[in-house]
């Protein structure tokens, strides 16, 4: 598929106006200037080998960009073409043509691009004050420039924020939340989740209060909503919420997994969970335009079997969900994770299938193999199920329709598909 820029494209389309409009005759047998296919992102596929990724497992990865997904005659081979990466984390923030990270070295902010076949580094700023770890932080975007990254100190007893100017990759303001641990605790969530509501300037900041660091830590039985001034970055409210224990994803950010969104109307939506019967059942709440609280007893996802791991809206009140069964497996290689579309205003969910049959279940709980293209109005998801080879689908937004894209050479673990902007 051929690449064109945009001045390109403009010029191409005031050459073809030109010539239309000079000619006057219908009978004109003149060879017809082939229509130009212009195609302004493409995809960067990454996957790793030996076992899943995600949350420092994997030590090194490997990507490779490629035009389209929905060949289903493609196979897609990483060896001898997919660049080997391990200075840089497979978490990262994506924007534009652009990714953003803290890399291994634990030193700076980096802005990278994956082009030519490999990994370039655009431009780096390193760490003033606030000093943030690798794949652990969480982001929103203020405006395409601004960016703030958030995190827990060393101790994880602040928390703390630097704000960047991806232009130039400069700190314009860091600091620390004045926000105090509650009696008993003694440390926060290491990442918390972060979105941006531009309607009323306000970030909304997801955290929990903890007995101590790591996973066998005691959390609070809630979780708390920071209702912060992007502008000032004063914390206007601190909410105790009352529908979930947990949010998803808290400990490192969506730096791998998309667990928010706006719909149309400008209502946030946050992926949580909380214990049933021993096992972590996701739940998909919802915080309304103007207001700072989740809306009591709303939960998108009810027929949940275990955590809600990806939530990436569609559009039309469609959601494209990765969601876990918790009967099937909990680890990260567990062959347990499955594909829905979620009605936000149905409240109900359908497993998505190809052929007359719902699609396999996958492995890797910390992957995200699905993008939407807001260009062609579909998604794009990949399978990675049990002793097969990794397939990407294609999702028609309009129609509902599943059809087979293309395909992973077997021997890798697929992790992720990003689109990206040429």
């Amino acid at each position: 598929m051929k690449k064109m820029n945009f001045l390109h494209a403009m010029a191409a389309a005031l050459l073809l106006t030109a010539g239309f409009t000079s000619c006057s005759s219908d009978d004109d047998d003149s060879p017809k200037t082939p229509e130009v296919v212009v195609t302004p992102y493409h995809y960067d596929l990454t996957v790793t080998v030996d076992k899943h990724g995600g949350m420092t497992r994997d030590k090194k990865h490997y990507t490779l960009s490629v035009d389209s997904l929905s060949n289903p005659a493609k196979e897609y081979n990483f060896t001898g073409s997919g660049a080997e990466i391990e200075a840089y984390t497979m978490e990262c923030i994506y924007k534009g043509k652009y990714m953003y990270q803290v890399p291994t070295s634990e030193d700076r902010f980096s802005k990278l691009q994956f082009k030519g076949g490999r990994l370039q580094v655009i431009q780096e700023q390193p760490f003033k004050t606030n000093t943030y770890s690798a794949r652990k932080y969480t982001h929103a975007w203020i405006n395409d420039s601004t960016l703030i990254i958030m995190s827990t100190n060393g101790s994880n007893d602040q928390v703390i924020w630097t704000k960047l100017n991806t232009g130039n990759m400069s700190i314009i303001g860091e600091g620390t939340l004045p926000i105090a641990l509650a009696e008993g605790y003694s440390s926060f969530t290491t990442s918390g989740l972060l979105n941006y509501r531009e309607s009323d300037g306000k970030l909304f900041y997801f955290f929990q209060n903890k007995k101590k660091s790591g996973r066998t830590s005691t959390n609070e039985p809630f979780f708390r909503i920071a209702v912060i001034d992007a502008t000032t970055m004063k914390v206007e409210q601190e909410i105790i919420n009352s529908e979930a224990e947990q949010p998803q994803g808290s400990a490192y950010g969506e730096l791998l997994q998309d667990f928010t969104f706006f719909d149309e109307a400008g209502n946030l939506y946050v992926s949580a969970f909380s214990e049933v019967d021993g096992k972590n059942i996701g739940k998909l709440l919802r915080i309304k335009k103007g207001e700072y609280n989740f809306e009591a007893g709303y939960n998108a996802f009810p027929d949940a079997k275990g955590k809600l791991l990806t939530v990436q809206y569609l559009g039309n009140g469609q959601v494209l969900a990765y969601a876990g069964d918790a009967e099937l497996g909990t680890s990260i290689d567990s062959y347990a994770y499955y594909y829905s579309i979620i009605n936000l205003n149905a409240k109900t969910s359908q497993r998505l299938a190809y052929g007359g049959k719902e699609l396999p279940v996958s492995g890797g709980s910390f992957s995200q193999r699905s993008v939407v293209n807001t260009h062609e109005k579909k998604a794009y998801f990949g399978v990675d199920a049990e002793n097969a080879q990794p397939q990407i689908y294609v999702y028609d937004i309009a129609t509902g329709t599943v059809t087979a894209g293309s395909k992973i050479s077997e021997g890798y673990y697929f992790e992720q598909i990003r689109i990206v902007e040429d």
